[in-house]
């Protein structure tokens, strides 16, 4: 298998993205890293929303949480997010991680509480 074709290959890791108050940001953070459903979350404390909702235009200042989970463990972790979100309808969404560095894609694997299990590679 050449280089390109190793790179293209599932990890097993996958990036969660999710906005929110920021005065929610740590609360959510700290409850999916607790509970085992993340290794763990970068909270970005000021991003600009510029979204239609309800026919309305938008403007406002929100969280980012960029959380390191496992591929089979998202849905336990959106169920979570969505839950305890105080939004009706929370940005959620799943990026599949590609390559990264071995050691820190094994320890997201290790380090998710249990909540997922790797894809066998």
């Amino acid at each position: 298998m050449t280089e390109q074709d190793n790179s293209s290959r599932a990890t097993g890791v996958s990036v969660a993205l999710c906005t929110c108050p920021p005065s929610e940001a740590v609360r959510l953070a700290g409850l999916v890293v607790e509970g085992g459903l993340a290794a763990c979350v970068n909270v970005l404390p000021s991003v600009q929303s510029i979204y239609r909702w309800e026919g309305k235009l938008e403007n406002e200042e929100e969280s980012l949480l960029i959380i390191k989970t496992t591929s089979t463990g998202f849905p336990a972790l959106r169920d979570a997010l969505a839950a305890a979100h105080p939004y009706d309808i929370p940005e959620i969404i799943r990026l599949d991680v590609a390559d990264g560095l071995p050691a820190y894609l094994e320890w997201v694997l290790k380090d998710d509480g249990g909540a997922g299990e790797a894809a066998d590679a």
